[in-house]
């Protein structure tokens, strides 16, 4: 059963009552004090009750008020270059390291060096005491001119026997003997000189200069000490800084968007950055792709070449890599932030010219840092939402902030 409620007929009812009760015989022989003042009691509760049924009415009668709209940032799609890069957690390498050893044996007379210094190729390092080795020049010189001096007299009889012979005052097999001599000399000088050669070597070996350019490392021996070529940790490391390299892995996915490129003797650009990822440290371009995959995590390794002017790369520090691959012309570009994600794919909430929210779906590109590029759904100068669309549903009105 329903009941329902007539604001008129309450009121009514209370008000026929109320004058009933008034008009009945014991009010009318009431003194005229108390019917006065009942009167007046009649009359304000008239009052009281109109306004109760006014107010009533109203509440049941007024629409709802519209939501108010929701607050939301948004940024416009704009039409850029957008890069297309790739990014790596790189080891700085040194294109050469040397580890400096002595070739000949002898004491350390000179460390020509400080440690942590830059030297140029053929700057002196160490010097071996040299006198053994200028002796034993010395020596084979002496040897190389007694021979070459047994070598003439030699061929001095060669040329007399050569005489006599044709005369026949000697024997052919005497003639024969001393060419065989003669041979024998030559073959005596030619000794000699190898061994002045190999002596003069070795004292120059007790010299022992930079191989390459770059930074001397903490040295290894100290003066005075005894070193030969079976050592095996060497005088000192040499390390080439400038130009420098870095070795930085990618997916073996994006070979194909390198490869032709470098066959083609492309330049692909290559910046370095601190391990934060936010100090640029030096550019370069990419040298060299390793002629095969890891198949542990399939990534390929790649080396890119620093100038390293300032030498802000050292060997062994750990950088990121960002490569530049190509470049997207006019392409339309939102903040990541635009984008979200729901069953049917990628969509981006649209602000329209009057204020409110359409869902929209997008076909996204390529992305670089906090933009991504969007092939389909959206068109240059859209408004999209980038904070705040978790409120939102199509046709909602909205109050937009640019971002």
């Amino acid at each position: 059963m329903t009941v329902s409620f007539d604001p008129e007929f309450e009121t009514k009812s209370v008000v026929e009552g109320h004058v009933r009760e008034s008009l009945s015989p014991s009010r009318l022989r009431m003194p005229r004090g108390g019917r006065r003042a009942a009167a007046l009691a009649l009359v304000g509760f008239l009052l009281l009750a109109g306004v109760v049924a006014r107010l009533t009415m109203a509440s049941v009668e007024a629409p709802p008020a519209p939501p108010p709209p929701v607050p939301v940032v948004v940024a416009r799609a704009d039409k850029a270059d957008l890069p297309i890069r790739l990014f790596g957690l790189g080891t700085v390498t040194p294109i050469t390291t040397v580890s400096v050893k002595t070739q000949v044996s002898g004491r350390v007379v000179k460390v020509a060096f400080d440690e942590g210094q830059s030297v140029k190729e053929g700057d002196l390092l160490i010097e071996i005491d040299p006198r053994p080795y200028r002796y034993a020049l010395e020596q084979a010189e002496g040897q190389l001119m007694r021979d070459q001096a047994l070598l003439k007299n030699a061929q001095l009889d060669l040329e007399r026997y050569s005489r006599l012979g044709k005369e026949n005052f000697i024997s052919k097999q005497q003639r024969d003997t001393q060419d065989s001599l003669v041979h024998q000399y030559l073959g005596a000088v030619k000794v000699d000189e190898a061994q002045v050669q190999n002596a003069r070597l070795n004292l120059e070996y007790c010299s022992i200069r930079a191989p390459i350019s770059g930074r001397i490392g903490l040295r290894l021996v100290d003066l005075g000490n005894y070193v030969q070529p079976s050592d095996s940790n060497g005088l000192v490391v040499l390390t080439q800084l400038q130009p420098i390299t870095v070795v930085f892995p990618i997916a073996e996915d994006h070979l194909p968007k390198v490869t032709p490129q470098l066959t083609e003797g492309r330049r692909l650009s290559a910046s370095a950055f601190d391990r934060s990822g936010t100090r640029l440290l030096a550019e370069g371009d990419l040298s060299a792709i390793d002629n095969q995959v890891d198949p542990t995590t399939g990534t390929v390794k790649f080396k890119a070449t620093f100038d390293n002017r300032d030498l802000s790369l050292f060997p062994n520090q750990f950088v990121k890599v960002r490569l530049l691959v190509s470049t997207i012309r006019d392409a339309v570009v939102v903040p990541a932030a635009a984008v979200q994600y729901g069953p049917k794919g990628p969509f981006a909430f649209v602000v329209s010219s009057e204020s409110t929210a359409k869902a929209t779906r997008l076909e996204l590109g390529p992305a670089d840092g906090d933009n991504v590029s969007v092939t389909s759904g959206l068109t240059a100068g859209d408004l999209a939402v980038v904070a705040g669309a978790d409120r939102l549903r199509d046709g909602v009105k909205v109050r937009a902030e640019a971002k």
